[in-house]
């Protein structure tokens, strides 16, 4: 029998995706709609809030954002596989977050699936990109922003880039989007590089 080898095996490509109520769900539906079809399994919860960001801010049905994940969660289940360390994953990125939430996960209180498998990405070591869309903060936020970012969090606020010259609401997001993948390495044609001097064109 051949001996098991000692090094440690790769992380599934799954995703958790977490949309909470914060204004800005039409960056969680691009990523979602970017990875759908790829290698990248995306297991998806969304806060109440969030339903009704999405009523407010588009013209989408719930049913057909929840179809553009591979597995998509109810808020109250907190015995579904994200809310284990067991099931291995990627990370998460909750995109947008929403100031409650963020408060939440920095205090470690656990009281939805959202908040539970961001605890659980932070104890488990795994890759937590929080994209708190809320201004200006007090120092309540500050002090959590903090306390999360020395637990690992990456902060990340879906600030718009302008280098690339954006013609369009749809390329900010674009690039917004790009680059939250690009914390996960997620391969993507969404960013315009910068190539020390200008952009490099993304590809048509």
């Amino acid at each position: 029998m051949g001996q098991k080898s000692s090094r440690p095996e790769r992380a599934p490509d799954r995703l958790i995706v977490g949309i909470s109520g914060a204004s800005g769900i039409a960056y969680g539906v691009r990523l979602l709609e970017v990875l759908k079809g790829g290698p990248v399994e995306t297991h998806l919860v969304m806060t109440r809030a969030a339903e009704m960001a999405l009523a407010y801010e588009t013209d989408r049905k719930l049913a057909d954002l929840r179809a553009l994940a591979h597995t998509s969660y109810a808020i109250g289940d907190v015995g579904a596989a994200i809310a284990s360390g067991s099931f291995r994953t990627m990370g998460m990125v909750i995109l947008p977050c929403s100031i409650k939430s963020m408060s939440e996960i920095a205090t470690g209180v656990t009281g939805t699936l959202l908040s539970r498998a961001a605890d659980v990405v932070l104890k488990e070591r795994r890759r937590l990109v929080i994209a708190v869309r809320e201004t200006p903060l007090h120092g309540g936020h500050l002090r959590n922003l903090a306390a999360l970012a020395d637990l690992g969090a990456i902060i990340a606020p879906p600030v718009p880039a302008f280098y690339p010259r954006p013609k369009s609401v749809q390329e900010i997001i674009d690039h917004t989007v790009g680059r939250m993948l690009d914390l996960f390495d997620i391969d993507n044609d969404l960013v315009t590089r910068w190539q020390g001097g200008k952009p490099e064109k993304k590809k048509s």
